[in-house]
């Protein structure tokens, strides 16, 4: 039976989430890839100890992370009730619903029959009577925003959520949903978003500013591009990396010409810093008081012990801010 490093939250920085009363790790651990049923159980076991032994207490799921949909969620619950049961309460535990999750017209995106049902099946799946926080993964053009909200009210209310996040929104919509929940006293404290050097989606559509404005958290998932902003592609394409074995989430063109030249020098901007690439990356989404925290994820317990160095330098001269932004184009 696993037990717990006593010493586990003096590594760790934890921040508030928005104006909430939530603190969330500064890195947190999410399970979109490895804890399907492709990996090595014994080795999600290793993650899940090594991430809570060194202060990271949020692990992030989704209904559909896999392979298949729901295996993360399952071999996450036989975690829990294997090891982790007893530290329940010291864990920040969330999940989501919005992709297509079952055949048939009520297993995707936002009606609330979708929301409600998925949330069902996840706890299951988890094992757990509540999650900390249930997110709606993606906007919805079709379902009237007022029902979406409606369903994360009712999940709330029924005590199967402690607080509700927003992922994947945009600026005007996510402050019109905020709106609806304000007036619902429904405690929506987060969005959930991608975010990293390279993708500046979030500056551009609204979501960071307004976010920041309305008094929500934010935590950015593919902190560093899928791999980009690590020392994975300094030399060229690897014949193992995702970009050949996969190819859905990175393109070979993204990592080639320019900004392969681009991603080089981040690393020595990162080098001058005595930081990996990876690390800069990490720190250099920290360093902005608005971001709550980093979701990485991991195929081994190293990366993770990597991952959180990051929190030991997340200070930047101004020089090097503008060098990061230029490079970033």
């Amino acid at each position: 039976m696993y037990v717990a490093n006593e010493g586990r939250y003096e590594k760790m920085k934890y921040n508030r989430c928005g104006k909430s009363g939530l603190m969330l790790p500064a890195v947190s651990l999410g399970l979109w890839h490895n804890f399907g049923d492709t990996g090595c159980y014994a080795n999600m076991e290793q993650m899940c100890f090594t991430a809570f032994d060194n202060g990271i207490t949020h692990f992030d799921l989704a209904n559909n992370y896999g392979p298949k949909p729901g295996s993360a969620e399952s071999n996450f619950g036989r975690i829990m009730a294997e090891h982790f049961r007893p530290y329940r309460d010291e864990m920040i535990i969330s999940t989501k619903a919005g992709y297509d999750m079952w055949p048939g017209p009520y297993g995707d995106w936002g009606s609330r029959k979708y929301l409600i049902a998925s949330l069902d099946q996840s706890l299951k799946r988890l094992g757990l009577d509540y999650v900390d926080i249930f997110y709606h993964h993606r906007m919805d053009p079709d379902t009237p925003l007022e029902e979406t909200m409606g369903a994360l009210e009712q999940i709330v209310r029924s005590g199967k959520a402690l607080y509700v996040g927003l992922s994947n929104y945009d600026g005007a919509t996510l402050s019109a949903a905020a709106a609806i929940l304000e007036e619902r006293k429904v405690p929506f404290i987060i969005n959930q978003n991608r975010y990293n050097i390279l993708d500046r989606g979030i500056e551009e559509n609204g979501l960071k500013e307004n976010s920041n404005r309305l008094g929500k958290g934010i935590i950015c998932f593919s902190p560093l591009a899928q791999g980009m902003l690590t020392d994975r592609y300094l030399k060229g394409i690897p014949e193992d990396s995702r970009v050949r074995t996969d190819g859905r989430f990175l393109k070979e063109d993204q990592v080639s010409g320019e900004k392969l030249d681009n991603i080089r020098e981040l690393n020595r901007i990162a080098e001058s810093r005595g930081q990996t690439l990876a690390e800069m990356a990490l720190a250099w989404l920290l360093h902005d008081g608005r971001i709550t925290s980093v979701l990485i994820g991991a195929s081994r317990p190293s990366q993770i012990l990597d991952n959180i160095k990051a929190t030991e330098n997340i200070t930047f001269t101004q020089d090097e801010l503008d060098a990061i932004d230029r490079l970033s184009k």
